[in-house]
């Protein structure tokens, strides 16, 4: 059963993505790359977020280390 509902869920996605490829014609490429761009720089700041997370916790335990 859950494979059918992934199944019926993938096809609703790519019944949309045809629908709007129809819809918006030449400029469905332009859009698709702008969205797809968004998307990137949002998780390479968030990645970049983390990782200065993870600097900032590593310096901290090595202060306290150094400190005992």
């Amino acid at each position: 059963m859950k494979t059918a509902i992934k199944f019926v869920v993938l096809m609703g996605i790519a019944l949309l993505a045809i629908v709007l490829a129809v819809i918006l014609g030449e400029t469905g490429a332009w859009y698709f790359a702008w969205l797809l761009g968004t998307v990137v720089i949002v998780l390479v700041s968030a990645a970049g977020g983390v990782m200065l997370d993870a600097q900032i916790a590593s310096v901290g335990r090595s202060e306290k280390s150094d400190a005992h």
